[in-house]
């Protein structure tokens, strides 16, 4: 096993490694050691998915400074009713969420700043479905979106909100906790039993909203990042 190393690319940080969630048999520090040697110099960002004591400790002995916790949250399925009316995405919805979504996720370095041509290709992955992509209007325009994926590659199979949103306009309405209901209600639909979420741990205000509903926190992945001259 190795480690996922992406690079060299603009942004921030030249180049990112992953470190993954099973490594039971993986030796972190030497390949960690190891991936550095192999790169040239500049910025670099490590992930430890679901860290623990000892890559973290393995992390800071190399020089990485901690920047970012990544919550994994889990919650059963089904949920309370939302008791929100929603639609499913459509083509020509492009331009409306790629406006709500930079406005609410302009501070957010990977889901702010989206491009038509990003979303486009995402939604080329064989897990897109438009169905689950659940959109919320309000006089006709869009104020709020979950978009869903489900993961049917794993056990126990785990229905995920991949992007969740309101309009900063719409923000103190109490428009998140049932936008949230929505796309667990569509995941539940699918027969799925259990429902996730990434969240940035010092999101207080969404934290909130989720511990109410029912999510617990699973694992977490964090960031580090280093200056290699």
């Amino acid at each position: 096993m190795t480690l996922d190393v992406a690079g060299p690319t603009p942004g921030p940080f030249r180049w990112s490694i992953v470190v993954p969630e099973t490594r039971i048999t993986l030796d972190i520090h030497a390949e960690i050691v190891s991936t550095l040697a192999a790169l040239d110099r500049g910025p670099v960002q490590l992930w430890i998915r679901d860290v623990d004591e000892k890559a973290d400790a393995v992390a800071t002995a190399l020089g990485f400074r901690q920047y970012r916790d990544l919550w994994q949250l889990r919650c059963p399925l089904p949920n309370e009713p939302s008791g929100l009316a929603t639609s499913a995405y459509t083509p020509g919805d492009l331009g409306e969420f790629i406006g709500v979504n930079n406005r609410a996720f302009h501070w957010h370095p990977e889901q702010g700043g989206l491009t038509p041509e990003a979303v486009e290709a995402t939604m080329t992955e064989p897990w897109f479905d438009p169905e689950g992509f659940r959109l919320y209007r309000d006089g006709g325009a869009l104020v709020g979106f979950c978009w869903t994926k489900v993961h049917r590659d794993i056990e126990p199979n785990l229905g995920e909100i991949y992007v969740i949103a309101i309009d900063p306009s719409r923000h103190g309405q109490g428009l998140g906790r049932p936008m949230t209901l929505a796309g667990l209600e569509w995941l539940a639909e699918q027969g799925l039993e259990h429902g996730m979420l990434y969240v940035e741990s010092d999101n207080h205000p969404a934290n909130a909203t989720y511990a109410a509903i029912g999510f617990s926190r699973h694992h977490t992945d964090r960031a580090y990042e280093l200056e290699w001259p």
